[in-house]
């Protein structure tokens, strides 16, 4: 869920100071009417991005990289980007480990706040790592040429113990509304949502979970209170006493806004970040399923008050194709399904595509996920990819690697021309582009371009050049003692820019007496 329109209000002040109100819009070019058409697109003047606390374990270790792509247009010569730790609400404990069977807390102390991972200019990632069992979470905010399409990855290894694995997610924007399909609340999973409020005011957020029989019962007060500039995780399992393997999580701030993210713990297959679905649609794309996956989950929920009739479909490299016994999908309003789809991709990467069945004039809209393992046995690694949203113009991952990193594109409907662009890494090297046509109803994936002579961490950027609508998703794999370790992230429209119309140049009627 990046840049969303909240996020976007002091762009958007700064900018109607000047040329006149500003029109915000996630969409397409192509979508624009005949008023939008006529309006300047600028940059965004400032990003807000929050970080949740990576690991309470002592045997973890955390990696952030941050980027700013270089974008003409992006206001002033310099600008700031850095990132302050989150504080700890006063009466809380310690945020328990993962796996450790605790059930809130507030986050640990934190010493002083000294900005973290600053950034200087656009165009070249910088990174810093962290060991510390009590390492924050973070709230930055970025201006100037460096607030549009600013990125944060946080990428954590835990070596030992039931929470061991690759757990990274992408530093997203507050927001007021969250769905986290694939979620769960079983004795096997320890699910925390971790709730970060940027804001100088309390931030109060009501979490309500969604089984296969609908709405469960709650066990506790639904409603939890986020103090300024502080983060609270919450055990998902501690507000019911119901134990279900697939839910669905609404987190929905009342007052203020939030940064959301839940930790998924699983005791056999590991852990990683289970980010937010994209907002409900009629039509979803979930991209980026290894070729070696060994099996594959699908979480799907309406949230509305219709059931939902939806066909599925797996995008492979060449065609579309109906995963055998899973031609269609039932969703009945308020309850949340779960369909095993085993080894899916057989061997082909692959993204799922699912679509209304009866023609999008009677479509509902849905939020899914897509919880994907590989490995055998008591080598097995999990990672989720949930819906997400197209890319309108640009997208980045900033943390790759020159080994482990795999780019996955889909294009639903239309043929889609994108360029993928390896930025300079941390330690040197220069950009390189490569352009990609991603047939319609195909899918895509390979290697990113890497930086000539790069060290280091790099950023991959996918800009949408023409054609129709484009999904993307990036997989890091670092394996680790014949275990896959592996993590899934998302690439949504980074919304970096604002749509501004033209100021009436006809202000006499404003001067008539």
């Amino acid at each position: 869920m990046n840049r969303t329109t909240l996020s976007l209000i002091g762009a958007a002040t700064a900018l109607a100071a000047v040329t006149g109100v500003a029109s915000l819009t996630g969409g397409s070019p192509d979508d624009a009417g005949p008023a939008t058409k006529a309006a300047t697109r600028l940059p965004v003047q400032r990003s807000t991005l929050l970080c949740p606390a990576p690991s309470s374990s002592e045997v973890s270790s955390t990696t952030y990289t941050a980027y700013t792509p270089k974008r003409a247009g992006a206001g002033g010569k310099s600008g700031t980007a850095e990132l302050l730790p989150a504080q700890s609400p006063p009466d809380e404990v310690s945020a328990p480990d993962a796996g450790s069977g605790g059930k809130k807390g507030g986050q640990a102390s934190q010493g002083d706040d000294k900005p973290v991972l600053p950034l200087k200019a656009p165009g070249k990632p910088v990174t810093t790592d962290t060991d510390r069992s009590d390492a924050p979470a973070l709230i930055g905010t970025a201006d100037g040429p460096l607030a549009p399409g600013w990125a944060v990855q946080q990428t954590t290894r835990i070596d030992a113990g039931s929470g061991r694995g690759l757990l990274g997610t992408a530093c997203t924007a507050p927001d007021t509304d969250f769905w986290f399909p694939g979620a769960s609340t079983d004795q096997d999973r320890q699910d925390f949502v971790h709730l970060t409020n940027p804001d100088d005011s309390a931030a109060e957020v009501d979490l309500k979970l969604y089984g296969p029989s609908g709405r469960l019962k709650s066990a506790t007060d639904e409603s939890i209170t986020v103090p300024a500039r502080s983060t609270v995780p919450v055990l998902l399992s501690t507000l019911t006493d119901q134990r279900v393997a697939n839910v669905s999580l609404h987190v929905t701030a009342r007052t203020g806004r939030v940064g959301a993210a839940v930790q998924a713990v699983d005791q056999k297959l590991g852990s990683d970040w289970l980010p937010a679905s994209a907002a409900p649609s009629t039509s979803v794309a979930l991209p980026g399923i290894p070729a070696d996956a060994t099996s594959a989950r699908l979480v799907v929920f309406a949230p509305g008050s219709n059931d939902a009739d939806l066909k599925v479909r797996l995008a492979g490299p060449t065609s579309s194709i109906t995963p055998a016994g899973h031609e269609s999908l039932h969703i009945k309003s308020g309850m949340t399904t779960a369909i095993d789809l085993g080894d899916v991709t057989k061997g082909e990467p692959g993204s799922l595509l699912l679509t209304p069945e009866g023609g999008e004039g009677a479509a509902t809209p849905v939020v899914a996920a897509l919880r994907v393992t590989r490995g055998e046995g008591s080598d097995q690694e999990t990672a989720f990819i949930p819906a997400t949203g197209r890319i309108d113009r640009s997208a980045t991952a900033a943390d790759n690697r020159a080994k482990g990193s795999t780019l996955s594109l889909v294009a639903p409907g239309a043929t889609a021309k994108v360029r993928v662009t390896a930025s300079a890494g941390s330690d040197g090297g220069s950009p390189v582009s490569k352009t990609y046509e991603v047939k319609g109803g195909t899918s895509m994936a390979m290697p990113p371009p890497r930086p000539a002579s790069g060290k280091g961490q790099y950023a991959v950027t996918v800009e949408r050049l023409s054609g129709g609508p484009v999904h993307a998703s990036r997989m890091l794999a670092l394996p680790q003692g014949g275990i896959p370790m592996f993590t899934i992230q998302p690439l949504p429209d980074d919304r970096g820019t604002v749509v501004v119309p033209e100021a009436d140049q006809e202000l006499s009627l404003l001067n008539d007496d």
